[in-house]
């Protein structure tokens, strides 16, 4: 298998470029420009430099202004940079002219995301799906600016037919390997699909975790689980979804499904690389939405993963906000957060995890399944104990007993397990 492509070596001296419109607010550009800094901390990078440029409106061939572009490779030369990062989506036209320009390498935030997960991806399928977002990726930049393809050859009246040729062949094989990739992960994905089955034939609930990149999921499922999952403080440490039995007081065994991290511009060829890993959460009874309380980018932070929530279709689904980092946090930070049911909690210390679990079952015993219930004839006075507890939805005569369907929660069906239809 091919291995995801590297664009970050480490220590490699980078300039990074802030830009925006004048409608939007200028702390918002700062804000995304210091984010993009700590992605090529993440990556490796050495940020030698920054610049921010807001404008009327963008440039259709260099993205930012012909006088700040010209200011850019001056501190290149000046700084020997070796990489220029746009917090900004380039068109395939206009790296390429940003390239000639400062004579070095020019990427965008999307490239430099991917770059991470790159780094990142241990696994086959994470692997597997960094190359798919890659290729994704540099589909539509091949369409203006193709470096490697004979195209740039030449121009003119028998002249454009071998390089439009490269091009195409370019174009073919990475469309053959999409395919071939997608394959693979359809297989992943039926095969997760068929573990999820498996809990939900056994009523067994699940939660899993979302929330912003770096927000701590993965110290909470340790602290909840008992499991020594990868922890590092640095973005996008977590690729692959790791899945852990808990156990909740009064209740059933639940599972926990830790997953990859939300950022801002997210890049849309990551989602649809990750559906696979993506799918985890929808398939989840419960969220959990790990906030880190400590980062003073906390409101915009939840505002990104609600947003992406919406996109997803999740919002039908019950949430717990889990304020995590509180040792860490300021001593105000609790009076900013208006979010309900909420939970201030610590992975470090453990402070706050036995309410955490104690609102999991809360919710878990708000849950409604459906079920069917089968009495024997011997055993059919059970069913008025069941009608005090629930709503049977109807009853229908069987051989040799009465057929019973109703909701049950989670902590009803443990109860009521003798009796489950399976």
């Amino acid at each position: 298998m091919n291995q995801p492509l590297r664009l970050i070596p480490d220590q490699e001296k980078v300039i990074v470029v802030g830009v925006g419109l004048k409608t939007e607010p200028i702390t918002e550009i700062r804000e995304n420009l210091s984010e993009l800094t700590e992605l090529v901390d993440a990556a490796g990078g050495d940020v030698v430099g920054s610049v921010v440029q807001v404008l009327p409106q963008w440039n259709p061939s260099l993205l930012i202004g012909s006088g700040k572009a010209e200011e850019i490779r001056q501190m290149v030369e000046e700084l020997n940079a070796t990489a220029v990062i746009f917090d900004h989506q380039l068109s395939g036209v206009q790296a390429r002219n940003l390239q000639n320009l400062f004579n070095i390498k020019v990427i965008d935030r999307n490239q430099l995301i991917l770059d991470i997960f790159a780094q990142r991806a241990r696994t086959f399928e994470g692997k597997l799906q960094v190359e798919l977002a890659q290729m994704l990726d540099q589909m539509p930049r091949m369409v203006d600016a193709w470096m490697g393809s004979l195209s740039r050859l030449g121009g003119g009246i028998g002249t454009r037919g071998p390089g439009e040729t490269a091009l195409e062949n370019d174009r073919r094989r990475i469309r053959e390997r999409v395919a071939m990739i997608k394959k693979k992960l359809d297989s992943v994905r039926k095969n997760r699909a068929q573990h999820r089955q498996s809990r939900k034939r056994n009523e067994v609930p699940s939660f899993a975790m979302i929330g912003y990149t770096n927000s701590g999921k993965s110290s909470l499922l340790n602290r909840l689980t008992g499991s020594q999952v990868l922890v590092k403080n640095q973005v996008f440490a977590t690729l692959d979804p790791t899945t852990r039995k808990v156990y909740l007081p009064n209740c059933p065994p639940a599972v926990v499904t830790d997953t990859v991290g939300f950022i801002r511009k997210l890049p849309p060829q990551l989602i649809e690389a990750f559906k696979a890993t993506l799918e985890e959460s929808a398939e989840a009874d419960i969220l959990l939405h790990v906030v880190d309380i400590s980062s003073p980018s906390m409101i915009r932070h939840m505002e990104v993963v609600d947003e992406l929530i919406k996109e997803f279709a999740w919002n039908q689904k019950p949430v717990i906000y889990v304020f995590n980092k509180m040792d860490a946090a300021p001593v105000d930070a609790r009076f900013k957060i208006k979010q309900f049911p909420r939970v201030f909690v610590s992975a470090l210390t453990g402070e706050g995890l036995d309410t955490l679990k104690d609102l999991m079952v809360q919710k878990i015993g708000e849950l409604q399944m459906d079920v069917q219930l089968y009495f024997p004839r011997t055993e059919e006075h059970r069913i008025f104990d069941l009608s005090r507890e629930t709503t049977i939805l109807r009853k229908e005569p069987a051989t040799e007993g009465t057929v019973c369907y109703a909701q049950l929660t989670p902590n009803l069906i443990n109860r009521w397990k003798e009796y489950l239809v399976k």
